[in-house]
């Protein structure tokens, strides 16, 4: 068994400690700490974090293996400090049945740059019309907790308080796209003032804010756990604070995209900006911040999603929707959550880390950086700044909406249970 000695490293951002992992455990956390044969890495002003866990990653495999593989995706993870991804259910086949999830979750103890935990669909064929096998996708090899029909909404009120009601019995969750589809129709950017300017269809925020409020009453009258994936205006902000107040168990999360970017960029008709939900104003970023910071937003969440070049660069009106986000998403939050003084690094390690792996009851993930703890751990470099370059990405695909832009930090080692998946920057 191998042990390392990360030295000097600060620990959540707070004071330099010595970090020993033996084997896949970390062994001792102190001062001046020193192992006989052990690899050494000196990480004197580097943070140490719990590895990062993503609630919302999408890896294709199946069927979309232009885009993205398993082994790709997961690359990208541990370039950008994770240690555990959820893998979306719209794949081809739809991730519906027990034996998909398992496909996916074996190639992700195959490759094992880090863990992958699938997401059942709700419903068959991500259809919206009856719920799938979400008893065999939890009791398979896989152990589905989550279910999504991500990038489509169950918009059936019936289909949602019956998913909600078979997923308690083993308190799961249903992770819910809020998009009422009737409102979106023919929807090709936020609905507001530049919508009107350029001409293009509008995505309205009462489109993502009248699913959220269903929902959440529909858990409540369940008494089961709902999640908002990708929650992106300053009213679902309210409704969720609302909803928490009244002790309705849900949890929401927030992408580095909607933290950063606005609907203001549409302008340049550039497809790399094309996203659902869409960019939205500045008034909305600024609350999605503050909500990530006081808490009612629980968690960020990448929505990493992959496209091949000829899917982007094409018409705006022709593009698929999405961007990738595994290799840049802690940078983003140091600078819009951390350098801008909303969060600090625990607050951070808090929201990329101890939640969403308690949400997807992820073991031995999100624990604390302490002795006798699985040594799932990120070390980041945030001195660091320059500009993103998509042509050193791990992932298959480059859309990404920073090419050119400078970011802080820079995640120089994962380890994965004690291996290192990232020395230096570079993939092992």
């Amino acid at each position: 068994m191998s042990k390392i000695l990360i030295r000097g490293a600060k620990v959540l951002g707070g004071e330099p400690q010595d970090v020993l992992i033996d084997g896949e455990t970390i062994a001792e956390v102190g001062t001046g700490l020193s192992a006989e044969g052990a690899e050494v890495v000196e990480a004197a002003g580097k943070v140490l974090l719990p590895g990062l866990v993503d609630l919302h990653t999408h890896l294709r495999e199946p069927g979309r293996e232009d885009s993205e593989t398993v082994l790709t995706g997961t690359r990208a993870a541990a370039s950008g400090g994770y240690t555990a991804v959820f893998a979306m259910a719209n794949t081809f086949p739809v991730a519906d049945t027990a034996g998909v999830v398992e496909q996916v979750w074996r190639l992700g103890r195959e490759h094992g740059y880090c863990d992958v935990r699938p997401i059942g669909a709700v419903t068959v064929g991500l259809e919206g019309k009856k719920l799938a096998e979400l008893g065999a996708m939890h009791e398979s090899a896989a152990g589905v907790t989550v279910f999504s029909d991500d990038g489509k909404c169950v918009d059936d009120a019936v289909i949602m308080r019956r998913a909600l009601e078979y997923v308690k019995a083993f308190d799961g969750v249903v992770a819910q796209h809020a998009q009422e589809p009737r409102l979106t129709e023919g929807a090709q950017m936020n609905e507001g003032v530049v919508s009107a300017e350029l001409g293009l269809g509008g995505w309205p925020a009462v489109a993502e804010e009248s699913i959220i409020a269903r929902d959440v009453l529909l858990a409540e009258h369940v008494g089961s756990r709902v999640h908002i994936c990708h929650l992106s205006t300053a009213g679902s902000v309210e409704i969720v604070r609302w909803a928490k107040s009244r002790g309705i168990r849900v949890t929401a999360e927030v992408t580095p995209h909607h933290l950063l970017l606005t609907d203001e960029l549409v302008r340049t008709y550039n497809p790399v900006y094309k996203v659902n939900p869409p960019l939205r104003t500045e008034r909305d970023v600024m609350a999605l911040r503050e909500a990530l910071a006081d808490g009612t937003i629980d968690i960020v969440a990448t929505d990493h999603a992959p496209h091949p070049h000829e899917d982007k660069d094409c018409e705006w009106a022709a593009a698929a929707m999405g961007m990738v986000g595994l290799e840049t998403a802690l940078s983003v939050v140091q600078e819009t959550m951390v350098d801008t003084g909303l969060l600090d690094w625990a607050g951070v390690a808090d929201r990329m880390s101890v939640k969403p792996a308690r949400i997807g009851q992820a073991t031995g993930h999100g624990r604390p950086v302490s002795a006798g703890e699985p040594a799932n751990l990120t070390l980041v470099d945030t001195a660091y700044r320059g500009p993103v370059d998509p042509a050193r990405f791990a992932s298959r695909s480059r859309n990404t909406p920073y090419e050119g832009r400078e970011l802080p930090g820079r995640v120089t080692h994962t380890w994965l249970r004690g291996k290192a998946t990232l020395v230096d920057g570079k993939l092992t």
